[in-house]
Parts: C-alpha cells; sequence; structure tokens
C-alpha cells in the first residue's frame, strides 16, 4: 500500500473507503480496465465494519438478483487465491437454519422454494439430521431445519487483501493514511476530490465509507440515510467437542447466529431493538477500535444461547465484541447513482451484509460507473429509493434499532415498521384516522391498508386477519362507489415548446396525443429494459403531468434530468406535494359525480381528462381505474381535499384501502412496477406491446425492435388456483409437468372471482391459454390454470347515471 507516495493528479475514478466494499469495487474497476483508479482510505484497509465482521456468506435472497451478487460473492472468494496468491480464508462448511414454530417452519420452507426457484442448494431436514449436523445444539424445540450445503465464511482482513493485490496486479493503486476533506463538484457533476494531501481530478467518485457515509456525501450535497447500531457477538476460548469447521447455525427464533471460532464458539445476535451510535461519536480515528461491553444489553441474548448451546455454561469467555455497522432506513444497503450529483457513486449501508455481498455488489457498483447501470435489477438498493424525511437524524436514530431487529424476524405479509412512523401524512390523513385505518408506510407516507381495525392484526402466512374487511371494500367498489386515496403519485410537471419531442424520444408510446388525452407508457433503458412506467396528462401544446409511482419520483425525476439534451427547452418540476388525487371507482360513481356537481366527468371517454367541480372546487379528473371498475382518478390542489372527500362520502360513496386496490388490480392483471416490472424485463414480455409507438424513435426502440417478431423468452400470465385456501404472495415457483417455468410477481385473494389469484412470469413457450400448473407456497403444490388475459374483465356500462 501507499502511504507517502504522491497522490495523482487526475484519475478516472477515486474510491473512497478501504473496507471490503471499497476494495471490491476498485478489483473491479482495475479488472474492467479503469487501470487509472485509486483507493483513499484515511486510516488502514479494513479499518471500520470490516475488520470485525463475522463474515458469515449466505447466499440465499429475497430476489434472484440479490441472491446471484452472493453466489458470485461465493464463487470470487473461491478463486481469488488462485488468481493473487494470496488466501482469503474461504470455508465452505454450509449453513443450518432451524425452526422452533410453526410460522418460523412456513418461513424457512417458503426458503427452500425459493432456493429451488433461483436454483441454489438448500433442503429441508428433519430435527435429528440438523442435530447431526450440529451436535452441541439443543435441538429439543427444534421442528426441522433447512440445509444449504453452498454456504460458508471468509476471512474479511485475507479477502481485502486478495481483492487489493488483484486490483494493483491490473494498474489500480491504493493509499491509506489519505483523508478525504472535500468532494468538489461543478453543475451538479463530480469534478475532484481533495485530501489532505492535495487534489485529485476525476470523473466519477465511489462513496464507501460504511459508518461515515452520511457525513462523507454530504461533502457533495448528497443526503445519505445511514446511520450506525451497535452489533454484538461473544467469543469463547475453545471448547471441547469442537474439531475444525462446523457449519454456521443459524437459529432466529432466537436472535442468534453461531459458528465456530479457533477452537471456540461465536455467538452473534440481532437483537429485537439494537443501540443506535452517533458515527460522529466515534472520531476519525476509530479504525479498529471497539465500544465498551454491554453484558446487560447482551443477557437476554446469552439467556437464549445458554438454552441452544448448554456447553456455554462453562465456557471460558474471551470477550463480548461491540463493533458499530452502519444500516438503512429498510434494511437493504445503496448502491448507485446518486439523485442529486452524477458521477457520485454509492456502495454503503450494507445493514451487516457488506462482506456477504461485497464481491457481487462491488461488481455491480463497478459496472454502473462503468458502463451506467447495474449489470441487472437491483431496484431494492437503488439510492434513490428514499424519500428526504429519512435523512434526519431523528427518523434514521428511531429506525435503525428496529432494522437491526427485524434482521431475523420472519418476513410475514403486510408486516410494517413501527418506528419513524407519521413522519409524511396525505392529507386525509385524518379521515383515515377516523375512519380505524391500518396504516402502513410508504415512501415515508401513511396510506391506509384497510378500514375498520379492531385491534392490531395477528400476523401470518396462512388466512390474514384482515380478510374479511378487505372482502367488504372490494365488493363497495364492485357494488357501489368507493374512495382510494391515490394522492402519494409523484407527479411531474413538463413544460415548455420542447416539451413533446422530449417525452416522445424518452417515452416508448406516442406522447403527440391532443390536450385532452391521457397515455399510459413506459420508460426504456437502451436495452429495452422498463425503468418505469406512468400515466400522462397532457394539459396544453406546451404542458404534460406525468402521474408516477410513490416509490419512483426521485428515480423518475433523475432519468428525466439527465436525458435532457443541451439547450432542450423544457422545465421538469416537482408537483408532489401540490396536488392530491382520490379514485372515485364503482358503478355508482356516475351518479354520483352527477350529484356533485361534476356532470362533465360523464362526457370524459377512456383515457380523456377535463375540468369541473366537486363542491364548487375545481379539479381535473381522468377516466381510467387500477382496480377494474369504472371511475376517475380526480386531482385537486392539496388544501381542497377534505371537502371534496366530503361531498363525495354524502353521496355514498365510502373509503378502501391498499390491500384492497392490490387484489382487485391482480384480477384486472394490472401491473406495478417493482413487483412485476423491473429494468431486466421488457414490455413485450409484460405484454404492454399496446404502449409502444413503433414509428417513432424512442430509447430502448433498437433493443426492442429485435425482439418483436419472437416469441419472449418469458411470458405475464394470471393464474387462477383452484383451492380458495391457498395463499400465494408472490416470489413462489411455478411448475407445469413437474419442473420450474416460472415465478409468481404478485398474488392476493381475487373476491370478484372467489378464487387465490397470481400475476407469474412463464416461460414464453409454455405460456398457454388453460395450461394446468402448480404453485409452490412452501413446499406445497396448489393447482392452478393459466390464462392470457386478466381472470376478471368488467363491462364498462355497469355505471349507473
Amino acid at each position: 500500500m501507499i502511504k507517502n507516495a504522491e497522490l495523482p493528479s487526475h484519475a478516472s475514478v477515486v474510491v473512497i473507503g478501504g473496507g471490503v466494499m471499497g476494495c471490491s469495487t476498485l478489483y473491479h474497476l482495475a479488472k474492467a480496465g479503469v487501470s487509472d483508479a485509486i483507493l483513499l482510505e484515511r486510516n488502514q484497509l479494513t479499518s471500520g465494519t470490516t475488520w470485525h465482521s463475522a463474515a458469515q456468506v449466505r447466499a440465499l435472497r429475497s430476489t434472484r438478483n440479490l441472491t446471484d451478487l452472493i453466489r458470485y460473492s461465493i464463487s470470487l472468494y473461491s478463486r481469488l487465491e488462485e488468481e493473487t496468491g494470496q488466501a482469503t480464508g474461504w470455508i465452505n462448511k454450509g449453513s443450518l437454519s432451524i425452526a422452533t414454530n410453526e410460522e418460523r417452519m412456513t418461513h424457512i420452507k417458503r426458503q427452500e422454494s425459493l432456493a429451488h426457484l433461483f436454483d441454489v442448494q438448500a433442503q429441508s431436514i428433519s430435527r435429528d439430521e440438523a442435530l447431526e449436523r450440529w451436535p452441541l445444539m439443543n435441538a429439543d424445540d427444534v421442528l426441522g431445519a433447512v440445509w444449504s450445503p453452498d454456504d460458508g465464511r471468509v476471512s474479511p482482513s485475507d479477502l481485502c487483501a486478495a481483492l487489493v493485490k488483484g486490483a494493483k496486479s491490473s494498474g489500480a493503486k491504493i493509499f491509506e493514511e489519505t483523508g478525504v476533506t472535500g468532494i468538489l463538484t461543478e453543475a451538479g457533476k463530480i469534478i475532484g476530490v481533495e485530501t489532505d494531501k492535495g487534489v485529485v481530478r476525476c470523473d466519477a467518485v465511489a462513496l464507501c465509507t460504511g459508518l461515515w457515509s452520511k457525513k462523507a456525501a454530504g461533502m457533495a450535497g448528497v443526503e445519505v440515510p445511514v446511520w450506525s447500531c451497535e452489533h454484538f457477538y461473544l467469543l469463547t476460548k475453545p471448547i471441547e467437542g469442537i474439531t475444525g469447521n462446523m457449519p454456521s447455525l443459524s437459529d432466529h427464533d432466537s436472535h442468534l447466529y453461531i459458528r465456530d471460532d479457533s477452537g471456540g464458539l461465536l455467538v452473534g445476535c440481532f437483537e429485537p431493538l439494537g443501540k443506535a451510535i452517533d458515527p460522529d461519536s466515534l472520531g476519525e480515528n476509530f479504525a479498529f477500535g471497539l465500544l465498551p461491553e454491554d453484558w446487560d444489553h447482551f443477557e437476554p441474548m446469552m439467556i437464549n444461547a445458554l438454552h441452544r448451546l448448554p456447553a456455554l455454561e462453562t465456557a471460558e469467555v474471551k470477550m463480548l465484541l461491540n463493533g458499530p455497522e452502519s444500516f438503512t432506513p429498510d434494511g437493504s444497503f445503496l448502491l448507485g447513482e446518486s439523485a442529486e450529483t452524477r458521477g457520485l457513486f454509492l456502495g454503503c449501508g450494507m445493514n451487516s451484509v457488506g462482506v456477504a455481498t461485497g464481491g457481487g455488489a462491488g461488481m455491480a457498483l463497478a459496472h454502473c460507473i462503468v458502463h451506467g447501470s447495474t449489470p441487472t435489477d437491483l431496484h431494492e438498493a437503488d439510492p434513490k429509493r428514499f424519500p428526504d424525511c429519512f435523512n434526519s437524524i431523528e427518523a434514521l436514530s428511531a429506525r435503525v434499532p428496529e432494522v437491526l431487529g427485524k434482521h431475523y424476524e420472519i418476513t410475514f405479509p403486510g408486516r410494517q415498521w413501527s418506528s419513524a412512523r407519521n413522519i409524511r401524512q396525505t392529507p386525509l390523513h385524518q379521515k383515515w384516522v377516523a375512519a380505524n385505518a391500518h396504516f402502513g408506510q410508504f415512501y415515508g407516507y401513511e396510506r391506509p391498508l384497510y378500514f375498520n381495525k379492531t385491534g392490531e392484526p395477528e400476523l401470518t402466512f396462512g388466512k390474514p386477519a384482515w380478510f374479511d374487511q378487505v372482502g367488504r371494500e372490494v365488493m363497495q367498489a364492485h357494488e357501489h362507489a368507493a374512495i382510494f386515496d391515490q394522492s402519494t403519485f409523484g407527479k411531474i410537471l413538463v413544460s415548455g415548446p420542447d416539451s413533446e419531442s422530449f417525452l416522445n424520444r424518452i417515452c416508448a408510446n406516442n406522447m403527440s396525443r391532443a390536450p385532452g388525452r391521457a397515455i399510459y407508457t413506459t420508460i426504456l433503458n437502451e436495452r429495452g429494459g422498463m425503468e418505469s412506467d406512468l400515466t400522462a396528462l397532457r394539459l396544453t401544446k406546451d404542458s404534460y403531468r406525468l402521474y408516477v409511482g410513490t416509490t419512483a419520483i426521485r428515480r423518475d425525476l433523475a432519468w428525466l434530468r439527465r436525458h435532457l439534451a443541451d439547450g432542450e427547452r423544457v422545465t421538469l418540476s416537482d408537483e408532489t406535494d401540490a396536488f392530491a388525487v382520490i379514485g372515485l371507482m364503482g358503478p355508482e360513481a356516475a351518479r354520483i359525480a352527477n350529484a356533485v356537481g361534476a356532470r362533465e366527468l360523464n362526457n370524459l371517454g377512456y383515457f380523456q381528462h377535463g375540468e369541473t367541480a366537486i363542491a364548487g372546487i375545481t379539479v381535473r379528473g381522468v377516466r381510467l381505474s387500477y382496480v377494474g371498475e369504472a371511475g376517475w382518478e380526480i386531482s385537486c390542489r392539496t388544501e381542497n381535499t377534505e371537502n371534496i372527500y366530503e361531498a363525495l362520502v354524502a353521496e355514498g360513496a365510502k373509503p378502501t384501502g391498499i390491500f384492497a386496490q392490490s387484489s382487485m388490480r391482480i384480477e384486472k392483471r394490472f401491473l406495478a412496477y417493482g413487483h412485476d416490472l423491473d429494468t431486466d424485463g421488457s414490455p413485450l414480455e409484460a405484454g404492454l406491446g399496446f404502449a409502444i409507438a413503433w414509428d417513432k424513435e424512442f430509447i430502448g426502440r433498437d433493443a426492442l425492435l429485435g425482439l418483436k417478431d419472437i416469441t419472449p423468452k418469458q411470458s405475464m400470465v394470471s393464474i387462477i388456483l383452484e383451492d380458495p385456501n391457498a395463499v400465494p404472495l408472490g416470489n413462489e415457483p411455478v411448475y407445469l409437468d413437474g419442473r420450474i417455468v416460472g415465478k409468481t410477481t404478485s398474488a392476493a385473494f381475487g373476491y370478484r372471482v372467489g378464487k387465490p389469484v397470481a400475476l407469474a412470469y412463464i416461460n414464453g413457450p409454455l405460456a398457454q391459454e388453460g395450461a394446468d400448473v402448480e404453485i409452490d407456497i412452501a413446499g406445497q403444490h396448489w393447482r392452478g390454470q393459466v390464462s392470457m388475459r386478466c381472470v376478471y374483465d368488467p363491462d364498462g356500462s355497469r355505471m349507473k347515471v
């Protein structure tokens, strides 16, 4: 490592931070041909968090792409020694995850099903088989386990040494004891880095600064929602019965992970509520430091550990290690370019999976820097997924202890955060409180999931506590009239003389429709993948309002801004908070519109919009529906929302929550970004070819032309299950003739058809009407039939005037 050598005056990319993420990113940049990339570390490599990581590497994650990142890590860690001559300490002994209650057993069986879908080796085993693999364990309360033979662990310091050696062999340089004092920008773009040893001009910065990422990003004018928590593990001296290396043992019901360590035991925990710590309190020289032992805090976990491992009763303790780690508000890391500053790429907030994910995440971050995108869809890690409200220290310090505590919690459907709530509210929030809404948090907003709540629901993988209430809300929309709160939609005003030509270049559909028309479209990347889907209202010759997904506003605004051409006469404005949106849907909607003085709504054709008045207040209604019942989405100024709502309720409309909306949109096969659509999939696979204007040029057109006349690799279908007791959730394998042919993306009970319904991608040639398939739900196969269309298609004439 270079400690006293002179810094170069220029580097294509500067990586800040010498932990596993920084070292991996540098390695992959160098291997990609960025031979002048440099890494700056203010202390020594691995300082901060990496050096004290327990370094478990478990492949299975919630999506294929996140799983593939770790599988890439496993492959990299096992081959680096051959490439560099430096051992990484890779030990492949597998992992064992035990269940001590029925819901956990269902959870790990769902994980096993997911593993089969993602081609990860995993199998359910009995309690006795689990005990054979971990004979030191007390298995009296164990119901079963899942065995994953490809998992392992690594030595963090040796791993970083191997990555650095590989990077240097391709020309990259590392400068330790070199502190970054400023990040230089010009016109919103990175131009250099200022250090205590001089300035380095550069085109991009990879920020891999771990605990200190919030402060480091601030130097570039970027807010990063990362905060620290204390993290504990116990180390013992050698224990009789431990010879050689053993599998990692996960006892998530007890909040524990366990493995051997130098003949003794390492017992770590993700306790139910962690301890936040301000990273500034650590000081800049907290290189290889640790926090004080806290036995009072660890005691409940120690009791759990003594139950699971009786040998601990007589073991000698080396230490209770307490090292800080960084977390984000949703428990997923940050990877990608920031929204605010071009050329600032984030690889931080690793939520205790830095070493496991680091190999693949460093590869993906390098790919993003070199090619402008990650190699596969990683929207779960996109830094642009958070609203500004999560950047406050108050919100972060409240949320991250819960994030740590949920690390091993069962991911029940309907699970919600309890901390950092009510930081954003819709204009009708108090109305929803009065209607006993059960709320969920989306992009910081409180949104009603369902109404008439009678207490905290008990979460389960079976029939949910809210099942009947959601059914009543669906029937309200189906038989009468329902109000849907859609105010959290992102709203972007695109204005200026070049608005039409700009949007025609950006969007796949024809944006040259006349004012008064609504247009559904996708936004594609050069590969033909879907960056977003949205509805545009053409307001005037030179202006459009784009309605985008709740969580998409920052990402979509950044995409639009970065595709503006020099001199293009277009202005982009975020109007999200200025306007509310109320959906009025159902057969009584037309009568209610007349009754409240908004007769003009009934003159609108499908995908037309216009102004009218409700309760004397000007509104804009657009004739479309996301739930398969006729009606309008009505926009108004935020301050007028309550008056409009009260006028609609007075005529018989009733509020309906997101769970009902989801059920109805799945029946109607309306797709949701992040579930059914992403950057890996094309609109042709999703059945959205109707929204492509082939007779114009747009981003992604050339890629789509190559796919237009061939059978897609996968096709979106609906599946209606035969047994009404099945509870599909999405992300489950779909089987045909005993082999996996696809996966579900969204699922719910379809109250209007009386059966569970799933949306799924199935291998293109096998996607045929009426095909008999099975969905694997926690190891049990449920029969269903494929429909190439939606399973519920109402007649628009049901509206009663």
